[in-house]
């Protein structure tokens, strides 16, 4: 089996931050976040990292991030592209945000050939997060009609900011710790020690403890879950091109959902 490698979505501009934050310093010593997710990743047992980018970015990123990080581990590159579409679909007209989750994980198809683990490029996981991942991709290969993926959890509590909102996972598990299902939410906002989400611009609100369980998009997936995604994009694509032309998104735990509902996971 290949050594697991780790895939960095980093394509985002930060559309709600106002530029490229992957490239923002947040240490005492100029260290950006990036550094920190590499820096455990490689101690975890990592060799080579997966950075997924826009074309439109990449002198910029690696003057600022890859040039640097090639010195400690194997960097490659993937690129996430609007046009990046099966056969017989085209880009809407006024479409300029990224596909999603899932289709940046997509777009690094070519470069991984074997299992991954998934990151953002602007979130802090902790070096124990990427030892737990690590070592169960290297102990869970997919069995015959099963696929053994791996998700890191977070208590939502922890992963919310006083300034802005943020995106996240909302998980359900069995008494076993198994994921039965993972609904995704994109504005969540502290509420006190819990939060609350609205899907409607503000209109209505739904609370959220803060003990929930919440996907910060590090994932453990073996190469099936390519053949998954790339199989289900076309029905994703229908749906959003006739509801939701230009924000419609592809996010990766509802692929993930579609598979456990399925029994496949």
């Amino acid at each position: 089996m290949n050594k697991p490698v780790l895939v960095v979505m980093a394509a985002g501009m930060g559309s709600r931050y106002g530029g490229l934050k992957q490239i923002d310093p947040v240490g005492s010593h100029g260290q950006m976040i990036i550094d920190y997710a590499i820096y455990d990743a490689r101690r975890a047992g990592f060799e080579t990292v997966v950075f997924v980018i826009k074309h439109q970015i990449e002198d910029t990123f690696k003057a600022a991030i890859g040039d640097r990080l090639s010195k400690v581990i194997d960097v490659k590159y993937a690129y996430q592209e609007l046009d990046d579409l099966p056969e017989g679909y085209a880009v809407p007209a006024g479409r300029v945000k990224p596909w999603g989750t899932c289709h940046a994980v997509l777009a690094a198809r070519k470069v991984v050939d074997g299992p991954f683990a998934v990151i953002n490029s602007d979130d802090y996981y902790g070096p124990e997060a990427f030892r737990e991942i690590y070592q169960y991709l290297e102990s869970h290969p997919d069995q015959p009609g099963c696929y053994e993926y791996a998700m890191v959890g977070y208590r939502l509590g922890n992963t919310v900011t006083e300034h802005g909102h943020v995106a996240r996972g909302v998980c359900a598990e069995d008494g076993d710790h198994y994921l039965k299902e993972v609904v995704e939410h994109t504005h969540i906002e502290k509420d006190g020690d819990d939060a609350r989400c609205t899907e409607d611009d503000g209109q209505t609100w739904t609370h959220l403890s803060g003990d929930t369980i919440v996907s910060m998009n590090l994932w453990g997936f073996t190469k099936s879950f390519l053949t998954e995604a790339q199989a289900r994009f076309p029905a994703f694509l229908d749906k959003a091109l006739a509801e939701n032309p230009e924000k419609g998104e592809y996010f990766l735990p509802s692929v993930v959902t579609q598979l456990l509902e399925e029994g496949k996971a």
